[in-house]
């Protein structure tokens, strides 16, 4: 009988005929090289399929495989995600190599440990015995205390924390020892005035002398548990530079040592007396409690029973460490996981224990099911007004939950029940911690959203989440808020940290304060500090700036007025307590007579630093923190979009110039509709320009002309400048479509129509002119109108005249329909275009920063020089899908932050593999999604390298269908990363020269050739990204625009863009051309590698070519030098120099 062949589960699987071991991976992103490849080309290998009987074929799936298909179909969206989750577990956990290493150097530190000589007994302040080279962890604020000390060996050494949990994740591998400080050492009453805290400190000092002396320890520094100065820790360092994990050295007292009761959050551990060195007459039970003090000495002492807890609660749950894994890699995205007060891996792990003691999850849930209710139990549960306990039946003395809640804002209890786990958390943390749960949450449930990119993958920093920040520089003037707001027992409580003591007080002030402007209110976590062994403590003062993060209510956010209660109310006092001399009375239009405070802000670009003018009140009132300590970073990037336009020396950035094109439309389109006399009635009026969608950079102005500055061209009697004049101001022509109504009289001729749309412009401009004096001319594929100072072109639209360019007649005499660029771009501008600019228009009634955003994200593609292969409709787009699908975050409420994530979009979105899908106006349903995404990898090498798809356009991304190409798109995202890079780095550091247009500075060393042009003559020079300091006249001169009549001023001419055109139509199969649009002074020139190879010669082919005979052989190849002396006679008076940068091109 044939021997039967062992199968896999997977009845498809191939399986190479020489197989090899698979080695254990250091890391899983870096695989180590079977041996089949280390064999490179001298043997292939050959795969042969697996062949299965009838029966294993077709064998029914085992329970195991069934249950895992039915939590794939009820727990996840696909399998896929499935696979992710499981990928990323194996990412984040240690590998049994690292696993190795770690214990063999925790067996050599534990070593070292037990040999500590001892030393003689000193008062506490006296460190004789201590080498001068090792400095003491700790701040002696005040001088002395009493208490003895010695150098003993610990009286045991273990390992705790997330490693013997397996809760330890890369990248940041952080192994915690606890040493204990023998009894010996300690004295009863050590608990008070900071004496456990400093022979702590001493304890670490004398520990880090000992093992500084081994060959056998590598680096060492002294840092802080998540901040807390009072416990600070060691890190330990193995002496091989290229291992990746630190241990984490704690001292501790022995177990039971103080009575827990000592440390209720009511009772006093620091006298007032010893703390300010004055006499008082306090007595104990008068003195002021010390909740955060008792609090961090509690921490130390349970430190080993809290490991027993989780390991008994870990080891009846399978996918315990896997969940904790998970949940801290969402906490780190989200920079929650370390710092003072932030939410660590082991609150993660105390979380998952509360869940499961309290049966809100069960034992056997997977790793994603754990991570799916913890998030649920984030989102709905508040912790500052309704706390949680893992006691199950806490002792006598152990507080009550009112006791934690009267101390601390954010209350979590440890399974003592006298530990609060949250007590350094601010109110305003666990709120974000909250909120972020809570988007997650939306966004994992939403089948059109890919939960694991949006929620495991996408790194939130404060700058790209936050719609505002503002930092507080000179943190030493916290110790002026402390006094100004009365803060003495407080500071006394946190040791000192006048930081830490201020800033619940400054958030609570600045919540108040910005009320119902804001949704969240965050703020930075300050960083654990490290430092030498070697050096002295860091004062407080010396950590980086604080910041602070606003999500802004759009509604309210830029509201100049704060309405507050009437006069005689009883909270009228309090309203006028919080703004000071701010607050007056003032009468409203509804008779009422109420407190107010009115901020100024007369333009958009003012009333969107409102927040500011609030921050910076209150500060300085309650706080006495200046305005000079203040760095507010909300609108830094409106000065490259402002018009050029100043009203009252306030510069605007072009809300205010969109809103008047759109009423000036609004206003024609009426005057359109209402028009009659007219042989076919007109359907649909709609706008096609960017301006009629707030997106436009720069939106056209009225102008009014200075007719000093023309003369009339004696034919048309149209305006032209005067010889020697520069460039007039160019003039913006917004493009109008006119749907005329189809009726049996329109012609079934392409010239035809083209006749009769002629004549309807003529018909159009003469009623115009006739009822409302408006000046227009009349061409055959426009009408323009002079309205308001503004130009509208209304192009006339018939909806069959796309089906007739289509149609031909065979030779045979059939009709044939046959797509055409003509006929795709008439539909491209009668279609596609006002409907898109419609829709968008609506976005931007919704979402108020959308067309700040789009201006932004144009102004920097045309000033680094990709406007030509990023069009306008397409960056539109772009930006649209950040706030239709702005998962992970929620829509930006800011132009800075809605740039910044542009810019990170542009940079981190896979084009090769993925769609970017566009949901206007939400008319894709999830089958839709899922429809466009096999269709695009179906058809992916046929596609656009940059896929939009929208509900209009699943299949062709009629978008970027020409452009942009695979070299230009890869050059576009390296840029956008450099540009967010630099962009945030100067945002969020104060110390950097403040430049913020240095992102929109191309760098031109990549180019071959750069055309430098006269200025005079480039009409957009003050559009610029530095414009220059004197400008030229145009012919426009200030003062009120005549609504109708006058002459028609000089449209829609550009040199630059005409030259443009020439120079691709003359050498664009020999080079590519660049310029910024917008002002640009220089157009750059980047010869195509392939145009220099020499091809046979071709009379055809001679024009800018040198000819070159080798023999009988006659070939030709470009003639640089002519070109560029092409490039100055085609710009003539345009072009002022032609400068050559590299010599790639010479043969």
């Amino acid at each position: 009988m044939k021997k039967k062949q062992a199968v896999s589960e997977e009845p498809a699987e191939m399986i190479p005929s020489d197989s090899s071991s698979e080695g254990e991976n250091e890391a899983p992103t870096k695989a180590k090289r079977s041996k089949t490849e280390d064999a490179g080309e001298k043997e292939e290998v050959v795969y042969h399929p697996v062949k299965l009987s009838r029966n294993d074929l077709y064998r029914p799936p085992t329970a195991d495989e069934l249950n895992q298909l039915k939590e794939t179909e009820s727990l996840f969206h696909c399998s896929l995600l499935k696979m992710q989750m499981e990928e990323l577990l194996k990412e984040v956990t240690l590998s049994e190599r690292r696993k190795g290493q770690i214990d063999s150097f925790i067996q050599t530190v534990t070593n070292l440990l037990q040999t500590v000589p001892e030393s003689l007994q000193v008062e506490v302040s006296d460190l004789s015995w201590l080498s001068g080279a090792v400095k003491v962890p700790f701040l002696l604020l005040p001088k002395t205390t009493k208490g003895k000390f010695r150098m003993v060996p610990p009286a045991s050494v273990d390992v705790i924390g997330s490693y013997p949990l397996g809760t330890c994740t890369k990248p940041n591998v952080m192994v915690d020892l606890a040493v204990t400080i023998p009894a010996s050492v300690l004295q009863a009453k050590d608990a008070i005035n900071q004496r456990y805290p400093r022979k702590r400190a001493l304890y670490l000092a004398g520990l880090a002398e000992h093992l500084s002396r081994s060959s056998d320890i590598g680096t060492m520094r002294y840092s802080c548990l998540h901040g807390n100065r009072l416990r600070p820790v060691l890190l330990v360092c193995p002496p091989d530079k290229d291992s990746s994990f630190t241990i984490r050295v704690h001292a501790c007292p022995p177990p039971g040592y103080f009575k827990p009761s000592r440390f209720h959050p009511q009772r006093n551990n620091i006298r007032t007396e010893w703390y300010t060195g004055l006499q008082t007459s306090q007595t104990e039970t008068n003195e002021p409690p010390t909740p955060h003090y008792n609090s961090s000495l509690l921490g130390d002492l349970l430190l080993r029973a809290h490991l027993q807890f989780l390991s008994a609660v870990s080891s009846q749950c399978p996918a315990f460490a896997g969940g904790v894994a998970l949940l801290k890699v969402w906490l780190r995205q989200r920079e929650l996981d370390q710092g003072t007060g932030c939410f660590n891996g082991f609150l993660a792990s105390m979380l998952l224990a509360y869940l499961l003691m309290t049966h809100r999850i069960s034992n056997t849930m997977t790793a994603y099911q754990l991570l799916r209710n913890s998030l649920n139990f984030l989102a709905s549960t508040d912790l500052t007004n309704n706390g949680v306990s893992l006691a199950k039946n806490p002792d006598s003395t152990a507080p009550s939950l009112a006791d934690f809640h009267d101390a601390f804002q954010v209350v979590f209890i440890d399974p003592s029940g006298h530990l609060n786990m949250c007590a350094d958390m601010t109110a305003c943390t666990y709120k974000q911690l909250q909120r972020e749960a809570s988007v997650s949450m939306q966004f994992w449930d939403d089948p059109t959203v890919d939960g694991f990119y949006s929620l495991l993958m996408t790194p939130k920093p404060m700058i790209r989440t936050s719609d505002h920040i503002f930092q507080l520089c000179e943190l030493v003037k916290f110790q002026s808020s402390c006094k100004k707001l009365n803060l003495l027992s407080e500071l006394m409580d946190h040791s000192g940290n006048y930081i830490q003591t201020a800033l619940p007080f400054i958030l609570s002030l600045l919540q108040r304060g910005l009320g119902q402007r804001i949704h969240l209110l965050t703020h930075s976590l300050s960083p654990d500090p490290e430092w030498s062994v070697e050096s002295e403590a860091p004062k407080y003062k010396d950590q980086p700036p604080l910041s602070f993060g606003l999500l802004l209510n759009p509604e309210l956010a830029a509201s100049v007025l704060e309405r507050g209660p009437p006069a005689d109310s009883p909270k009228a006092a309090e309203f006028r307590q919080l703004w000071g001399p701010r607050s007056e009375l003032r009468r409203f239009q509804d008779g009422a007579i109420t407190e107010a405070v009115l901020w100024e802000g007369e333009h958009m670009c003012q009333k969107r630093l409102v927040p500011k003018q609030i921050i910076t009140h209150l500060l300085q009132l309650h706080a006495d923190i200046p305005e000079s300590c203040l760095r507010y970073v909300g609108a830094a990037l409106d000065d490259v979009i402002k018009t050029g336009s100043e009203v009252n020396f306030e510069i605007l950035t072009g809300e205010e110039e969109s809103l008047v094109v759109v009423q000036a439309y609004d206003d024609l389109s009426r005057k359109l509709w209402a028009l009659e006399d007219l042989p076919l009635s007109i359907t649909a009026v709609q706008g096609a320009h960017p301006a009629l969608r707030y997106t436009q950079v720069f939106p056209p102005v009225p102008l009014k002309l200075d007719y000093s500055f023309f003369e009339r061209e004696k034919i048309s009697r149209s305006l032209v400048p005067k010889e020697g004049k520069p460039c007039p101001a160019y003039i913006t022509p917004v493009t109008v479509i006119c749907h005329m109504e189809g009726s049996g009289k329109w012609p079934h001729d392409r010239l035809a129509i083209r006749h009769i749309r002629a004549a309807f412009h003529i018909r159009l401009g003469a009623l115009l002119k006739k009822h409302h004096n408006y000046t227009c001319r009349p061409c055959p594929t426009h009408l323009d109108v002079c309205k308001d100072g503004l130009v509208f072109r209304i192009q006339v639209a018939y909806h069959r005249e796309p089906q007739v360019l289509r149609e031909s007649l065979s030779p045979e005499g059939l009709l044939v329909l046959r797509d055409n660029e003509e006929a795709q771009a008439l539909e491209m501008a009668t279609i596609h275009k006002p409907l898109l600019t419609s829709t968008l228009h609506g976005l931007q009634q919704q979402h108020q920063c959308f067309g700040a955003v789009c201006r932004l994200a144009k102004r920097w593609l045309a000033a680094q020089l990709f406007s030509d292969d990023v069009t306008e409709d397409a960056a539109d787009l772009l930006v649209a899908s950040l706030f239709l699908q702005p998962a992970p975050f929620t829509a930006p409420g800011s132009p800075q932050v809605g740039f910044l994530r542009f810019l990170h979009l542009l940079s981190s979105f896979d084009w090769r593999n993925n769609p970017l899908i566009v949901n206007l106006n939400s008319q894709l349903t999830a089958a839709d999604y899922t429809e466009i995404k096999n269709g695009f990898m179906a058809s992916r090498e046929s596609l656009p390298v940059m896929f939009i798809a929208t509900p209009k356009d699943h299949k062709l991304s009629l978008w970027t269908k020409r452009s942009p190409s695979v070299q230009m798109l890869q050059r576009v995202v390296l840029v956008a990363a450099e540009s967010l890079k630099v962009l945030e780095r100067q945002l969020m550091d104060g110390s950097q020269t403040q430049d913020i247009r240095v992102v929109m500075r191309p760098p031109l060393d990549a180019y071959d050739v750069v055309i430098h042009l006269n200025p005079k003559q480039v009409p957009l020079l003050g559009q610029a990204v530095d414009p220059p300091v004197v400008n030229f006249s145009r012919g426009t001169s200030g003062g009120s625009v005549r609504p109708s009549g006058g002459v028609l001023p000089v449209i829609d001419y550009n040199p630059v863009s005409i030259y443009l055109a020439e120079l691709r139509e003359a050498f664009g199969d020999l080079a590519l051309f660049f310029c910024d649009p917008l002002g640009g002074t220089v157009i750059t020139v980047l010869w195509k590698p392939k145009a220099f190879v020499k091809a046979p010669f071709k009379t055809s082919q001679v024009s800018a070519r040198s000819v070159e005979v080798t023999g009988e052989e006659a070939k030709t190849f470009p003639n640089i030098e002519a070109i560029l002396q092409d490039f100055r006679i085609m710009g003539k008076d345009l072009v002022k120099s032609v400068e050559a940068k590299t010599e790639k091109w010479l043969l």
